[in-house]
């Protein structure tokens, strides 16, 4: 009687050592993987600071309750693949990605992490979704509608600048949808009666040179820059490239104005990335990708950098700038 009573009683104090170990077990910190065009660790630009501020807003806090892994194609969009790969083995619980290309990679390589893109192309023309309200599969996130508003970026061009006769395009022709784009502006042209000029980027160490040399030579008057991660990450160069050759130029996201281009037409980056928060902590919460409709924009930003205005000579309409929801001075 008194060896069963020691046993017990040893028995409970075992129990009792064994329960504060395991009420103690930390809980497991989430980990997301996010994948860029551009960026550099220790100034991550805009877009990360606003996706880091919708976090911040739902209570995740970087390096506290959550972790970040940070990738970057830095204008070498064949980089995406070997990206994502290296973010899966890592096991983040969410991939979140930019770049069409890092769009695609997440896509193809896996079938099992969420993915929430912000894609500028329409997912379901390119196959990403089965649709907006239903998209299917382990894919969801935001759309930035950019093809949809190359109208209205021509239209805003001719309007800023009075007498454009012919707009050069700047964009990568052997990038996956760089021709693709070029074509729906020219559609978009053809409805303004606005005479369009290819300026060709080919290669990753393209010839910005050549390709404002042609500019001059094909007497363009005005430039529009197709983004993709190349000339995101050369957007300083081609704003500078702008201004040298006289180019009053429109863009396709405010990164470009920042670096010293004319102006730019686009859905908010800051509320698209902050939502983007938002889809995070949805998905870490349970939710299915699959059940998670994916968003459209419904604030745009008309940006005008008028110290660039100032070096190109040029007098913005007050007309156009009373339009503007940010103006640089």
């Amino acid at each position: 009687m008194k060896k069963r009573i020691t046993i017990l009683a040893l028995g409970a104090m075992l129990f009792a050592l064994t329960f504060p170990v395991a009420a103690q077990q930390p809980t497991k910190i989430p980990r997301i993987g996010y994948v860029s065009g551009t960026g550099d660790p220790k100034n991550p630009g805009p877009q990360i600071d606003a996706f880091r501020q919708g976090l911040r807003d739902l209570g995740y806090i970087e390096g506290k309750n959550i972790v970040i892994e940070y990738r970057y194609e830095d204008g070498k969009p064949e980089r995406a693949p070997s990206l994502v790969a290296e973010l899966i083995q890592l096991n983040v619980d969410v991939l979140v990605a930019v770049p069409s290309p890092a769009i695609r990679a997440a896509k193809q390589t896996t079938k099992t992490i969420p993915i929430v893109m912000l894609t500028t192309a329409d997912p379901m023309a390119t196959g990403l979704i089965d649709s907006l309200a239903r998209p299917g599969g382990n894919i969801t996130g935001l759309t930035r509608l950019t093809r949809d508003l190359n109208g209205k970026r021509l239209e805003l061009l001719t309007e800023a600048v009075p007498g454009t006769s012919r707009v050069g395009v700047l964009f990568q022709p052997d990038s996956t949808s760089g021709r693709a784009y070029f074509k729906e502006y020219e559609a978009a042209a053809r409805t303004l009666k606005i005479p369009l000029q290819p300026l060709e980027l080919r290669g990753q160490n393209p010839d910005f040179d050549g390709a404002f040399h042609a500019a001059t030579k094909g007497r363009v008057s005005a430039l529009i820059t197709i983004r993709n991660a190349l000339t995101l990450f050369y957007r300083k160069q081609i704003a500078n490239l702008a201004i040298k050759n006289r180019l009053p130029s429109m863009y396709e996201v405010s990164d470009h104005v920042e670096a010293g281009g004319l102006m730019s037409y686009a859905a908010s980056e800051s509320e698209i990335f902050k939502r983007a928060a938002a889809y995070v902590d949805k998905v870490l919460k349970g939710a299915k990708p699959a059940d998670l409709p994916v968003e459209q924009p419904t604030k745009f930003e008309f940006v005008i950098n008028l110290k660039t205005a100032k070096a190109l000579n040029l007098t913005i309409p007050q007309s156009v700038l009373f339009r503007a929801d940010k103006v640089f001075k």
